[in-house]
């Protein structure tokens, strides 16, 4: 286990690890405790009450941050013909077909988000190994596959985000960055956890939110009280 550095322990001294703090006071330290020249993400970790090796627990969406990422998204877009141009119009950084399956197929992935027509999944489906694991393969469940190719590049662009629950029954979604103002951050966050509860299955019984816990790129966790979370839900 690689040894913590006297910044990073510093910063976790200030850090009470038996309480959960409310939302602003989780982001008021969390500004306190940076310690970075660089302008560290924002990360949530969202423990839930599901068991994703059941399909029906599956817990997966998409949702636009009223702020923003804070950062340039590169979106690729497999499309042809008028959705090609339309594309392009939108602001996409890489639009094609085969050239971009042939790209990808021998180790290129300069993107960070993909977005497909229907009618080119046959062909996007190849390099479904691919983009799979690491979370780019286009879904229809999240809007990253439809012929609306325009908007979803534009929603992309703006901050919107996938999320999907680990083998642990863990969500880690980015929520801004550190130098945001401290509203911004709390209406990111209460949007990813809106989006959260609406993603509940029926079939989850018991504690759904179980824990939150609040973090920068290098910074120590924070642990958030889900309680007003879970009576918003209600």
């Amino acid at each position: 286990m690689p040894r913590q550095g006297k910044k990073y322990l510093a910063a976790k001294q200030k850090i009470d690890p038996l309480k959960n703090y409310d939302l602003e006071e989780g982001l008021k330290l969390l500004k306190e405790t940076t310690y970075c020249r660089f302008d560290e993400t924002v990360d949530l970790a969202i423990r839930l009450g599901v068991n994703p090796k059941q399909p029906e627990q599956m817990v997966r969406g998409a949702v636009a941050l009223p702020h923003g990422l804070g950062k340039e998204v590169k979106v690729l877009v497999f499309a042809k013909g008028e959705k090609e141009k339309e594309a392009k119009e939108a602001g996409a950084d890489y639009v094609g077909g085969e050239d971009l399956i042939e790209r990808i197929s021998s180790g290129w992935l300069d993107f960070d988000r993909a977005i497909a027509t229907p009618d080119m999944m046959g062909l996007v489906s190849k390099i479904g190994k691919i983009l799979g694991p690491r979370g780019l393969m286009p879904n229809p469940k999240s809007g990253t596959v439809s012929f609306e190719v325009g908007k979803a590049v534009s929603e992309v662009k703006g901050g919107k985000i996938e999320f999907r629950v680990d083998k642990g029954g863990v969500l880690h979604m980015p929520a801004g960055k550190v130098s945001f103002v401290t509203q911004k951050l709390s209406e990111n966050i209460s949007s990813l956890l809106e989006a959260v509860l609406r993603a509940k299955p029926s079939s989850s019984k018991g504690t759904y939110l179980k824990s939150i816990v609040l973090s920068t790129t290098m910074g120590p966790g924070i642990k958030i009280e889900p309680t007003s979370f879970r009576a918003a839900s209600k």
